[in-house]
């Protein structure tokens, strides 16, 4: 049986591990990123989405501004026992650290926050 190339996580992570640096750097550096209002209705979703596809894929700081990104989780006011931080999110591959959401694909730290969060 031929070999089979290494595709195991190693590269994949230390990958990961620096654009996630980066994403720390920008947020922590003061990008300021439209993390004002939650989208919780199909139209803002579907705004904030929309948004998110007309970005080049390597526009990582289009990416974090567009989806609100925060380096806190938030906390609802109306509902203070839910956390909306990344590993709380549906789209959070807890393994990996890493949002799945399509549009955008990014490696995340668990107790950050994006105006997409989703149960």
């Amino acid at each position: 049986m031929p070999a089979v190339a290494n595709l195991t996580a190693p590269a994949v992570a230390g990958d990961d591990t620096a654009q996630r640096e980066r994403i720390a750097e920008l947020l922590d550096g003061g990008l300021r990123t439209e993390s004002a209002g939650r989208a919780y209705d199909d139209r803002q979703i579907a705004a904030r989405l929309a948004r998110l596809r007309s970005l080049a894929p390597v526009d990582l700081a289009g990416k974090l501004v567009a989806a609100g990104f925060t380096l806190e989780g938030f906390r609802d006011p109306a509902d203070h026992d839910l956390s909306q931080a990344c590993s709380t999110c549906m789209y959070y591959e807890t393994h990996r650290r890493f949002c799945a959401l399509p549009e955008l694909m990014l490696p995340v730290e668990p107790a950050w926050s994006c105006v997409l969060w989703r149960i």
